[in-house]
């Protein structure tokens, strides 16, 4: 019998949807009689544009890279314009990875969505030092516009299809 035993714990791994579920310490049905938990899920506008601002901070990095990089090449930089010290690409480039990073977070209030909205110029912006920014920036800001808009049609279907259906519900009573 513990080679069955095993043999169950291999495949069934969590424990949930064990043929001997109502033996595990997992609740779940059968386990103490009571319905099992269904957990709440997390806005898909939420988790959209959180992903996009947190990886938009991390192309900044590149950016960053890529301009602290090119300080040195004199061919970069036109005649009339001083290349920027290291120290200024590094704080421009941090502040604005920061600013990106906490308004990850902050997205899921109004004013967050609209900080996160306004903070795409800036990326766009640092085409102005690495072109090729220009183009990630329009990407970015396209992907910003797709996450606001279809985040937000996900979370309404799910609305609609609690509302339809509030056995499966995670908050509906």
């Amino acid at each position: 019998m513990p080679e069955d035993r095993d043999a169950a714990t291999r495949r069934y791994p969590d424990r949930v949807s064990h043929p001997n579920a109502a033996a595990s310490s997992v609740p779940g049905p059968g386990a103490d009689g009571a319905a099992p938990r269904i957990r709440a899920k997390k806005s898909a506008k939420l988790q959209f544009t959180s992903t996009t601002l947190v990886l938009e901070a991390v192309v900044v990095l590149f950016a960053t890279f890529t301009v602290y990089a090119l300080r040195t090449v004199p061919s970069v930089w036109p005649d009339a314009v001083a290349p920027p010290t290291g120290a200024a690409i590094w704080t421009v480039g941090a502040v604005l990875m920061v600013v990106l990073v906490v308004l990850s977070r902050a997205v899921g209030t109004g004013p967050g969505y609209v900080a996160g909205s306004v903070v795409q110029l800036p990326v766009l912006a640092t085409g102005l030092v690495v072109p090729l920014m220009f183009v990630v920036g329009v990407v970015f800001a396209a992907m910003w516009i797709v996450s606001l808009r279809l985040g937000g049609r996900i979370d309404r279907e799910r609305a609609a299809y609690d509302a339809a259906h509030p056995e499966t519900a995670p908050n509906v009573s």
